[in-house]
């Protein structure tokens, strides 16, 4: 409760009102002296002022109720939590209102350049907005993710207390949609501490701050739903994922989920559209190891079980005898790999990974993508019409055994050489006889190739496919070519 001067003057009794003058209760001194003048002030605070409640924002005693576990944890961290501008500097035009009426060729042609004249390029800005944590305050490193900064040329954090600094992406990977940032002209920074995903516990409270529609720093509670989810996207499956009720929306990715101690447990990543109370985190334990592989190595290393796999189509189910079709089919394994090691066998059908399902091929690849290298896995087989459990840790599928495998498989050998990826040798009666040593290979599939890791990781991902169409450039004219393995 507030009061104005005007609202102060209405209580004054009338007789004292009439030596000031209406509206002006500040005249007073005109007729009373200084002395009067601070008594009745005195008087007036006692008896008009007394009705104010205490100031706002008076912080609580130690051992008040108000100090809730909840309300420690945000005091905690929230110093550590950044709001995250991404900006993409985008080439468009000047158009004039005729031009946007019109359209762009209105009163333009030979000898008549149009009322605008020619359109002019110009530089426009389209900013996303995300949350991050900060968690290395010496090293000024913060977790988010790779979404929020995806395509920004210029990337801005803003704290709790209204610094403002400027960020480089130290690396990010759009598979585990985790990103690091370091913040640039800042040192001694607050930091989160980070927990151990491994014991969430289904039920426990937990926190979001974020950035919400551009609301900063805002706080949400609630508890964690499920744990081991995983959610597709268009174009990748995201797993291992906690489920939370706690109020997620656009602006909150990259943000952290906290426990009631304050320490991190996840990384606010998604929600489902179909309605609210469902949002998911990745957990912090793989957080942390995509972190340090960006770090040190420049990017995550791929995985793989040793194995290659077919989609169980209904002649496929059929000639099989199984009821209907669905999970992937082992066709190839491979020596000394974590699917020789525990016995797989050919003819095995893989139903899911970790009880996500696998429906088909794609599904195996994008769950096996988002792994990480201390991953135990556990596969759900069908053998001879049983269905049994193995447990598997996948192992890395380096460069050297991609090379290997995909001369085997491919039938042709390339190095890059001049910042191109050329053909050095091609068998014959292999399966790709009408490539010729001297092709440039600019696109697997829809992945471009400009170096030779581009070719390595397309081989990656498009060697289990039944074609592969290629983009071969030769004698500088561009051709597509169908690769059947």
């Amino acid at each position: 409760m507030t009061l104005s001067l005007t609202a102060i003057y209405k209580r004054v009794p009338s007789g004292i009102r009439r030596l000031s003058g209406p509206g002006h209760f500040c005249g007073i001194h005109r007729t009373l002296s200084w002395a009067l003048y601070w008594t009745l002030l005195t008087l007036l605070s006692g008896g008009l002022f007394g009705l104010i409640p205490q100031a706002a924002g008076a912080a609580p005693q130690e051992g008040s109720p108000r100090l809730t576990p909840v309300v420690r944890a945000v005091q905690a961290v929230a110093p550590a939590v950044v709001n995250i501008t991404s900006t993409q500097v985008i080439r468009g035009q000047n158009l004039s209102p005729l031009d946007q009426f019109f359209g762009t060729d209105f009163g333009r042609g030979p000898g008549f350049p149009g009322f605008g004249g020619p359109a002019s390029p110009r530089k426009q800005k389209r900013e996303s907005l995300g949350s991050g944590v900060i968690v290395d305050g010496k090293k000024g490193l913060v977790l988010t993710n790779a979404h929020v900064i995806a395509g920004g040329d210029e990337v801005m954090v803003r704290l709790l207390d209204g610094r403002e600094y400027p960020a480089v992406v130290c690396g990010a990977d759009t598979d585990f949609d985790i990103a690091v940032l370091q913040i640039k002209g800042a040192s001694d920074l607050p930091a989160v501490s980070l927990g151990n995903s491994d014991d969430v516990l289904p039920g426990e409270t937990v926190i979001a701050i974020g950035n919400p529609f551009g609301f900063s720093h805002t706080v949400t509670t609630g508890v964690v739903s499920a744990l081991g989810r995983t959610i597709r996207s268009r174009n990748n499956a995201f797993t291992d994922l906690i489920q939370t009720d706690t109020a997620i929306n656009p602006g909150n990715s990259g943000g952290p989920l906290l426990n009631l101690e304050g320490v991190l447990i996840g990384i606010n990543t998604a929600v489902d559209s179909r309605g609210g109370g469902i949002g998911f985190a990745i957990p912090v334990n793989k957080a942390r190891r995509v972190m340090a592989d960006l770090m040190d190595k420049g990017g995550v290393a791929p995985l793989w079980l040793g194995l290659d796999v077919q989609n169980v189509d209904p002649h496929t189910a059929m000639a099989l005898g199984l009821s209907r079709a669905r999970g992937v089919l082992v066709v190839a394994i491979y020596p000394d790999t974590p699917a020789e090691k525990i016995r797989m066998r050919p003819g095995d059908i893989i139903d899911s990974i970790n009880a996500s399902p696998v429906r088909d091929r794609r599904d195996y690849l994008d769950i096996m993508r988002n792994q990480t290298a201390d991953a135990k896995l556990r596969l759900s087989l069908r053998r001879d019409g049983e269905t049994i459990a193995l447990d598997i840790r996948p192992a890395p599928f380096t460069d050297d055994k991609a090379r290997r495998l995909m001369h085997k498989l491919w039938g042709f050998k390339a190095a890059q050489t001049a910042g191109k990826v050329v053909i050095n040798s091609v068998d014959a009666k292999g399966p790709s006889p009408f490539l010729q040593k001297g092709d440039v290979i600019s696109a697997v599939g829809a992945i471009p190739v400009h170096e030779e890791k581009d070719l390595l990781q397309a081989f990656r991902r498009e060697r289990m496919s039944g074609q592969v169409l290629m983009q071969i450039k030769r004698n500088g004219k561009g051709y597509y070519a169908r690769l059947v393995p």
